[in-house]
């Protein structure tokens, strides 16, 4: 009835499925179409975002090389300005020095112009910064000029601008005779081309870093000890132990950075995140160990000579020690350790009494009192008495018992000395002395107990007059602060050691400098022998030198690995103890140095004292504690 469907040629099976297979072929091919579509597309925005990654990797790669140059600027421009103002203040130093040598009406107008100097504002000192940069600028461009160099002419190695773009300013106010840390910064836009290809040419991150690692020590990449961080400057760091600004010591980020500033100031600034194996040194027994000599001068561990002896021609031989280098009547055969004194401060100063063993520590603004002698092997002592001697953040620097017991004189970061009676129920100032320096870094005493002397910041030693409290006279000659002082035992002379690398000795009698010993490192500490003609000197270099007051003898002891910050004989003159940076406590022969015992304790040690009878060592450390041995015979 009905007509047949008519078949389409390309589908022999019958017209119903035909036709849904050919709209079936047709969708496919229309999505892999669209697919192939969306696939080139997105392969091209991977390509793209690709070169975008690319790009900004590079980018993030130059900022880091000019993230270096700035760094190694900056650091530059620091040491410029550290030294810039050592510079002025021995300037300062030797001005004050030559006036008094001046005619009156000159004198006058030298002090004028000094005050003037101090005066003047930073509005003014730019003007002249500019005044002598544009006269830079004009010599400089006049010598690039002269000698007709070719457009586009590359000069030592850098590109065309980059002389003038990134360190233009700095040239033309070096040529001008202006400091490189005040000249005015350069264009933004001449810096930072010049920057670039400064650091394309010259600077790779791995490198500088892999150089930096192998340049610094230990003690560089950590906190120093040392309240001071100026002491940094040469060294600590640190260089840095006796300058007159306040150490933060909870907050040290530095140093040296260390230290050598680096610094560590330095300062700088202190050790007590330092760890050590302490019981490396010391036996299961509490007691330090003995570094053996054996005549060869040799030491436990088969370590080399560490004594040298020098002789006229300065050669430096080791030292033969003799047999009794090491026995004897007066001679230690260990120290044990009694007592820990937790200040709670760095502890920059210490003495004891004898006999009462009451044992004073000082650190931030006070002195603390210790009864030892009830308490000998207590982990829990506490302190009998607190002194408050300076303002909060100020650190005490030397403490100074009268030979009576009686009587405690204190100085510090201020300009003055205390002086507090000990005899009264209650530990009372009475009286003050005030000096023209801003810092006081070490006390001595007479024999007779009269007369205090005390080293200066500026370099000045003041002789005081305990029974008038007036200061009697001053000691001028070392040309950086004076940090270390001791005084003969019948009173007559006087020796002190400097930041500027001297040490000086002084006739107490005549009132006039005897000796000056030239060193090639600063001073930290001395002490001259209580029987004999033995001056020890502790140094920045790690150094112990003993000299002979009057011959050419000399010997150099090379047991510390770093800055000797304290140095004590014992009575007796038979021996005496040194501290360092390095952790240790060291005892040496007198004097030529065989080592009777050492200890390592878990900071810097910064201060010490032996008690009159030789019988305790007190220590002072940049852990904020004090520790009390018990020197065994």
């Amino acid at each position: 009835m009905y007509p047949a469907p008519a078949r389409h040629p390309a589908a022999p099976g019958g017209g119903g499925s035909g036709g849904a297979a050919s709209g079936l072929k047709f969708t496919v091919a229309d999505t892999c179409e669209r697919i192939k579509e969306e696939f080139n597309f997105i392969q091209q925005q991977y390509h793209s975002l690709k070169l975008e990654c690319e790009k900004l990797a590079s980018e993030k790669t130059e900022m880091q090389r000019h993230y270096v140059m700035y760094y190694e600027m900056s650091y530059g421009l620091n040491v410029e300005m550290h030294k810039q103002t050592e510079i002025a203040k021995r300037l300062n130093a030797i001005i004050g020095q030559v006036l008094p040598f001046l005619a009156q009406e000159h004198q006058q107008q030298v002090a004028n112009a000094v005050e003037r100097a101090k005066q003047v504002t930073m509005s003014e000192l730019n003007a002249i910064i500019g005044q002598q940069q544009q006269q830079g600028l004009q010599q400089l461009l006049q010598q690039i000029h002269a000698q007709q160099l070719p457009h586009g002419a590359v000069v030592g190695g850098l590109p065309p601008g980059g002389l003038l773009g990134f360190a233009g300013a700095a040239a033309a106010a070096a040529a001008a005779g202006v400091p490189p840390h005040l000249a005015p910064p350069p264009h933004p836009a001449a810096a930072a081309a010049a920057v670039q290809a400064q650091a394309q040419a010259l600077l790779k991150p791995a490198d500088l870093q892999q150089h930096r690692a192998a340049a610094e020590t230990p003690e560089d990449r950590k906190p120093i000890a040392l309240p001071d961080e100026r002491l940094g400057h040469r060294s600590v760091s640190p260089p840095e132990k006796f300058r007159s600004r306040t150490p933060d010591l909870e907050s040290d980020s530095k140093r040296r950075k260390e230290e050598k500033l680096g610094h560590e100031s330095d300062a700088e600034k202190s050790d007590q995140d330092l760890v050590v194996d302490v019981a490396n040194e010391i036996g299961f027994d509490g007691h330090m160990r003995i570094p053996a000599s054996n005549g060869l001068n040799n030491i436990a561990g088969g370590k080399p000579a560490y004594s040298y002896h020098m002789n006229g021609e300065g050669q430096l031989q080791p030292v033969p020690f003799p047999t009794d280098a090491l026995v004897g009547a007066g001679i230690p055969r260990h120290a044990r350790q009694i007592n820990t004194l937790t200040h709670g401060e760095v502890v920059c100063a210490v003495t004891i009494s004898n006999p009462t063993k009451y044992v004073y520590t000082g650190g931030k603004g006070c002195v603390k009192v210790w009864d030892i002698g009830q308490s000998v092997g207590s982990a829990s002592v506490k302190p009998v008495s607190q002194l408050d001697c300076l303002q909060r953040d100020n650190y005490i620097r030397s403490v100074k018992l009268l030979p009576d017991g009686r009587t405690l004189i204190v100085g510090g970061e201020a300009s003055q000395l205390s002086i507090w009676d000990l005899a009264s129920p209650t530990p009372r100032i009475k009286a003050e002395l005030t000096s023209s320096a801003p810092a006081c870094y070490a006390l001595a005493i007479s024999p007779d107990s009269k007369v205090c002397f005390s080293c200066c910041s500026d370099g000045n030693i003041a002789v005081w007059d305990l029974q008038n409290q007036t200061l009697v006279r001053q000691f001028q000659g070392h040309t950086d602060g004076a940090s270390c002082i001791d005084i003969s035992a019948d009173g007559s002379k006087l020796w002190t050691g400097g930041l500027d690398n001297t040490v000086r000795s002084w006739d107490l009698r005549e009132g006039r400098q005897l000796q000056q010993h030239d060193f090639t490192s600063q001073i930290f500490s001395l002490g001259y022998c209580p029987t004999g003609e033995w001056l020890a000197v502790g140094m920045e270099n790690s150094n112990v030198e003993v000299l002979h007051a009057t011959k050419s003898d000399k010997y150099q002891l090379h047991l510390h690995d770093s800055c000797v910050l304290s140095l004590r004989f014992a009575s007796c003159g038979k021996w005496f103890v040194s501290t360092g940076k390095d952790n240790l406590l060291n005892a040496w022969r007198t004097p030529y140095g065989a080592s009777i015992f050492q200890s390592k304790e878990s900071s810097s040690v910064l201060s010490c004292d032996i008690s009159a009878d030789d019988k305790y060592i007190v220590t002072g450390s940049g852990d904020k504690k004090a520790t009390v041995y018990e020197v065994i015979y």
